[in-house]
């Protein structure tokens, strides 16, 4: 069955041929995959998604892979949690949380767009890949590329969590870190791809990585019984995740595989870098760039590839935003491990900062149906939560010194 027609415009809607490269050559709009959804009307039902590995690649009809899934066997299907004692404190009806903090093999959502991208690049026939990123994406290309035998090239912005560093670098890739916050490094990254033959996962190949954003949204309707929620909320950077989950969403009603549910998606970001969300408050399709400022260091971008499709979905589907302060970043974080038991990495501390603001605003209602998207692990980000964590109980091996310890941590936090 043939299913990819090619690649189509964003904007004035010309198509071209499914090859590597990402802009229009008559309108420089950025490049999409287009499918024949004719073709996929016939073949794509519950029960065959069902049948299919518990992977992403269960969703393989409505990728763009072309053949057999060579590597990445094991990405996606992230467990979507009810989130009970978080909806209880926030006085929700019903709230869940969509894992990618546990995604495998590094840990955000980012393997699925990595996986795709560079099984894409092999069909190409590349044999090196790269990126320019924030963190999460370069140790998701640095493992993929080993998995795939292919050489990678890794631009990241030099003051990156040394997580994140570490969690690249185990791969063996060439890691070059760029005096520069993350709009440098990727204009860096424009200049270099234009002069070497690599697959840039997010520059020459991005129609195609950008698809992989998908599966988190299918998985979110599958795993909630084929049923979509009345609010999402989605930590934005480049903007492509949000956009792409909404994608998701009509495909899916399109095919029959859901009903409408007048399923609304909000956007969240750091108050220090969050030009989608000031775009979308102020009522506006123009995006201004900004000098990023803020924790949120994954969420870093101040200029936005996919900021102003973000902002065009978030309109359609009659969602809302919020920006989050590093101090209530940081809230967020603690907030959900202490309610639910999840660590996550700062992008998510702004996703419940934010969706707090939206259910306080009364833009979420506290009877509907909540989604929070949880992208990333908190390991990767620890130095954020520097003399923020409570202090340990050091004593000697014996019984004594315990009990002695225990009541004056007792005493001290006013604990009977």
């Amino acid at each position: 069955m043939e299913k990819i027609k090619g690649l189509r415009c964003r904007e004035c809607g010309r198509a071209s041929p499914a090859a590597p490269h990402h802009v229009c050559e008559f309108c420089f709009g950025p490049l999409e995959v287009d499918y024949h959804y004719e073709n996929l009307q016939r073949i794509v039902t519950r029960a065959r998604i069902e049948a299919g590995p518990p992977s992403i690649w269960r969703y393989k009809d409505l990728l763009p892979i072309d053949g057999e899934v060579t590597l990445g066997h094991h990405v996606g299907f992230t467990p979507i949690i009810r989130s009970r004692n978080l909806a209880e404190e926030w006085g929700l009806k019903e709230l869940w949380v969509k894992n990618d903090s546990v995604c495998h093999p590094t840990w955000s959502f980012k393997d699925r767009v990595v996986s795709v991208a560079v099984i894409k690049a092999r069909e190409f026939g590349f044999d090196t890949v790269a990126c320019a990123s924030t963190g999460n994406l370069a140790n998701s290309v640095a493992a993929h590329a080993a998995e795939a035998r292919l050489r990678s090239y890794i631009f990241i912005p030099a003051d990156l969590e040394q997580g994140k560093i570490v969690g690249t670098l185990i791969y063996n890739p060439t890691l070059v870190a760029v005096e520069g916050n993350y709009d440098e490094v990727n204009r860096l990254c424009s200049e270099v791809a234009d002069k070497y033959r690599w697959a840039f996962v997010n520059i020459s190949i991005r129609p195609f990585y950008s698809e992989g954003s998908k599966t988190y949204g299918f998985e979110i309707f599958e795993q909630l019984g084929w049923r979509a929620p009345k609010h999402i909320v989605i930590p934005c950077a480049g903007g492509s995740l949000l956009a792409k989950v909404w994608k998701a969403l009509k495909e899916w009603k399109a095919l029959g595989l859901i009903e409408d549910a007048g399923t609304r998606i909000h956007a969240a970001q750091a108050l220090g870098c969050g030009p989608i969300v000031t775009a979308i408050k102020h009522k506006t399709d123009v995006l201004v760039p900004v000098r990023p400022n803020t924790i949120a260091k994954s969420l870093a971008i101040g200029n936005p590839a996919d900021g102003y499709y973000a902002v065009k979905a978030v309109k359609e589907s009659g969602g809302w935003a919020e920006h989050a302060s590093d101090e209530e970043v940081l809230e967020g974080m603690e907030l959900l491990a202490r309610t639910e038991g999840i660590f996550t990495e700062t992008a998510g501390g702004v996703t419940v900062a934010a969706t707090k603001k939206l259910i306080e605003q009364g833009i979420i209602p506290r009877d509907e149906s909540v989604v929070l998207s949880i992208t990333g692990m908190g390991a990767k980000t620890q130095e954020a939560l520097s003399g923020r964590l409570p202090e340990t109980m050091t004593i000697r091996p014996s019984l004594a010194a315990f009990d002695q310890a225990l009541a004056e941590w007792k005493t001290k936090h006013y604990i009977n």
